[in-house]
């Protein structure tokens, strides 16, 4: 059923992690450039495969088991990435790569809002369905 709100937030949390990362800098280098996802691969990658994964997730829709647990890995997948920008911000010496921090290091925190919030209403439709089948 795509009609349910687990897919709105899915859905969001793919745009943003597919989408929103290509219009918004990570950071400016100390040339006062911005530097943006496509300049670093492994962010690239991490957000690419946090779309894949929430996408995929929209249509396990049968397998609600499934959907939750990719949702799961997918949370696990944006604190990962999440950890890696905050790594690269603070162990940097000097300030030499990133001088000023942009928005699109704050992108996984958002995703990992709209993962958590689909996991809550997949998890409130396998607790309805359970309720109804002890009722047969």
């Amino acid at each position: 059923m795509l009609q349910r709100i687990q897919t709105i937030y899915l859905f969001l949390a793919a745009l943003i992690s597919g989408v929103l990362i290509f219009f918004v800098s990570l950071w400016s280098n100390e040339a006062g450039e911005s530097v943006f996802v496509e300049e670093v691969l492994i962010a690239l990658g991490l957000f690419l495969g946090s779309a894949v994964l929430s996408f995929i997730s929209i249509f396990l829709f049968k397998n609600r088991k499934l959907q939750f647990v990719l949702g799961r890995v997918n949370i696990l997948l944006n604190f990962f990435l999440l950890g890696v920008f905050v790594y690269w911000s603070l162990t940097v010496p000097g300030e030499m790569e990133i001088s000023e921090k942009g928005i699109g290091m704050f992108i996984p925190v958002l995703s990992i809002v709209f993962l958590v919030l689909a996991n809550k209403a997949i998890k409130k439709d396998e607790d309805l369905v359970k309720s109804v089948d002890r009722l047969r």
